[in-house]
This record gives structure tokens, sequence and C-alpha cells, in this order.
């Protein structure tokens, strides 16, 4: 199931933003991307978000923005002026100069010239901050997969209840069924019992055989159970995805075994939507397990 979150705090001259971002899957993936001066709290985040959530592929990303005053404390003079001067030197012996070829940029990428501060320099009011921001996120994360989950829940039931709407169908094309397998085996039993030979013994064995292969009462019913069952564990279990995929499977069994039985045209369209309806399921399933 897919989820997103971001939260935004104060903490003196920085502003320090949280936000999540997951995919679906089986297993708890966190891909954490922290500034360097929070390396110190890299576990206790990791931590934390191992305590409230239990899967996804997990992209955390923590960013800062400082205001002019920390930006400023952040660059090392000594390192840029004599990044300059050395610079400077160089292209006014190629008859320019540093200022006019605009080099400010390039050194403040250079290597010292920007400093971040150690892990010890954080103030208690940061570490504060950083936390608390955590928790807003995962908060509004959270609230982001309960409404989903309350999508994808109301999905799958439209589906499960389409399945039962047709099990009804299927009772409503059952005397015609009947009547034509009865008419079926009254055709074949005259034609056998006008040849003497027949063995009566085999006879009664066929006819329990195919009495019992047309039968579908007990597809039914288990179908029904199923559906009854899928109902109940998914609004009592809380992280009910695995069992519903086995409801789903079992499900699928016993219709894959009523359409086998039918020999009956309207039962068989039935089936077929049935199928339809169950693949929608297991194509949602795929996002809560």
């Amino acid at each position: 199931m897919t989820g997103y979150g971001k939260a935004e705090q104060l903490a003196g001259q920085k502003k320090i933003t949280v936000e999540l971002r997951s995919l679906n899957s089986k297993t708890l993936d966190i891909n954490l991307k922290i500034p360097t001066e929070y390396r110190e709290k890299e576990n206790a985040v990791r931590n934390e978000l191992l305590r409230a959530v239990q899967r996804g592929k997990l992209e955390v990303q923590v960013t800062t923005v400082s205001q002019e005053a920390t930006l400023l404390s952040a660059i090392n003079d000594a390192a840029f002026l004599a990044y300059y001067r050395r610079l400077d030197g160089l292209l006014k012996q190629a008859g320019s100069s540093a200022a006019e070829a605009g080099v400010a940029q390039i050194i403040l990428r250079m290597p010292d010239v920007l400093t971040e501060p150690a892990a010890s320099d954080v103030p208690e009011e940061e570490w504060s901050a950083l936390s608390g921001c955590l928790q807003q996120a995962l908060a509004a994360f959270d609230r982001f997969r309960v409404q989903e989950g309350m999508a994808l829940k109301c999905d799958i039931l439209t589906h499960v209840n389409a399945i039962a709407a047709l099990l009804e169908e299927v009772k409503t094309c059952e005397p015609q069924r009947m009547e034509t397998l009865r008419q079926r085996m009254e055709n074949s039993l005259t034609a056998m019992l006008q040849n003497a030979s027949y063995d009566k013994n085999r006879f009664e064995q066929e006819l329990i055989y195919y009495i019992e292969k047309f039968d579908v009462t007990e597809e039914k019913t288990r179908l029904k159970q199923h559906c009854d069952y899928f109902f109940q564990t998914i609004e009592t279990e809380e992280t009910p995805g695995r069992k519903l995929c086995f409801i789903a499977q079992e499900m699928g069994r016993e219709i894959n075994t009523l359409g086998s039985k039918a020999n009956h045209a309207g039962i068989q369209k039935i089936v077929v939507q049935m199928k339809d309806e169950l693949e929608k399921i297991k194509e949602q399933l795929l996002n809560v397990l």
C-alpha cells in the first residue's frame, strides 16, 4: 500500500522537514536520507520508523533550511580566501580576473569551503524538533494509509458481494439445469435398458458416479462459507492480507469446480463473471499483503 506524510518544524534559525513516501512491498525496506549533522540520531530515527511501519518500500528524507546567519557561519573564510587568491592569480595571468569570471559559486563547491556542524554541536532544541517533526510526518503518513485502506476495503468488498450475488443467480438456473440433466439421463437409460446384456452392478455404480458428478450442492455451500469468512476476516483482523489471499484461493477452487460440473450455459456464464470478480479481488489484495 502506498503512503505519504510530510511535516515541518522550526528550530531556532533552521527549518527541519521530514518527508515519507512508501510503495507496496511484502517486507519493510527503509531508505533514509539524513543530513550529516544528524548522523548521530540515525539509529534512533530508524528504530522509530521500525516501530511505526510494518512493511513497504519506505523512502524517508530529512532536510534542513538555514537562515542567513547560519549559512554565513558555515563558510570557512580562510579556505574561501585561499581558493579565491589562487584562482585570481591564475586568471590574471590569462588576462582576466576572478571578479570578471564569477568564480564565487565555483569556490563554494570546493572542498572544506562549506562546513557542516558536527553532531555534538547540534543543540538539544534541534534534536527535539527533529523528533517532533518525525512524529508529525508519521501521523500524516498513517492518515494517508488509513484513507487508502478504507478505499481498498470498500472496493474489495464490492467484488466479494458481487460473487455472493452471482451465487444466488446460480440457484435460479438450477431447475432448468436439473430438468436438462434428467432428460439426458432418461434417454441414456432407455437406450441402455434395451440391451439385455448390461451388468446391473456396474450400472448402479456408474449411475451413482454421474449423480455425484453433476451435484454442485457442496461447491455452492463452501463458496458461500468462504464469502462469509472473507467478510468476517476483513472486519475483525488487524492485518488480514495473507489470510484473505488464502481465502480467495479457496473461493477460486470452488468456482472452478462449479464451472466444471455445471453442464449449463447460463451457469457457465455466471462462473465466468465470478472469475472476473475474483481476479479483481486478487489484484487489490496485492496492495494489502
